[in-house]
């Protein structure tokens, strides 16, 4: 009998005990390399949901039929498929957006943490299931790209949501907020080590938070113990 599914364990895992980028450190190639802005992060960050949606969806679907010694070629060859699906989609419908993050539209399939999904949750478990661990871990993961990309962009330039309309159309052109009036930039927010300095904080930041959290889960647990005893003191000495 199967054991029940907890969606609550799954959403958790997904946004943030088994975040892809702050946790597992997986598809950091294109999280330091695109992340120069909001646009960028988000236009990266949906794409890559989509393959995992996807490929979760279809692995799971084929998990019964498909023997071991052609598992990883067939997870692969369905990552490949998605990928190839969102590459034609960006290419139609936000071109320039799909010439700036370049190569790393393809690269998607080398992604590790989507052929992870797919072989160590979507091949062991229903359609459903997987699709929702498949939609968390890339929300999970995209929501890191989109600080990233919000952390450079404003020590870079001085600005949030610029060049939207590369993803949302025209109409998009007005969302840019201008933070400071007259501001010459950060140079190294929008290079290479500017993305490893905000991802670093960020994992900095997500284990204190946890530690900050165990704490206080150990610290409750303590409490009760410590009452009984004070109980069981007293009433010895009456």
């Amino acid at each position: 009998m199967n054991n029940p599914v907890n969606y609550p364990e799954i959403t958790k895992n997904g946004l943030w005990n088994n975040n892809p980028a702050l946790v597992q450190l997986l598809g950091l190639c294109p999280l330091l390399a695109v992340t120069g802005s909001v646009a960028n992060a988000l236009g990266l960050g949906l794409a890559t949901l989509l393959v995992l949606v996807g490929s979760n969806i279809a692995v799971s679907m084929i998990r019964k039929a498909v023997s071991d010694a052609i598992r990883l070629p067939a997870f692969v060859m369905i990552i490949a498929t998605f990928t190839t699906c969102t590459e034609l989609l960006m290419r139609a419908f936000t071109f320039e957006l799909y010439q700036i993050l370049g190569i790393f539209i393809p690269l998607i399939v080398t992604n590790c943490s989507i052929l992870g999904r797919a072989d160590a949750f979507a091949s062991k478990n229903p359609v459903i299931p997987s699709a929702v661990d498949g939609f968390m871990m890339g929300l999970g993961f995209g929501l890191v790209l989109l600080a990233v990309g919000a952390i450079r962009e404003v020590l870079g330039n001085g600005t949030l949501f610029a060049d939207m309309h590369l993803l949302f159309g025209e109409g998009a052109r007005d969302w840019t907020v201008h933070l400071f009036g007259d501001y010459s930039g950060f140079l190294i927010a929008v290079l290479p080590p500017g993305a490893f300095l905000a991802t670093g904080f960020l994992i900095a930041l997500k284990n204190i938070i946890d530690t900050e959290l165990k704490k206080r889960a150990d610290a409750r647990k303590a409490r009760p113990v410590q009452g009984s005893k004070r109980v069981r003191t007293t009433g010895a000495i009456t």
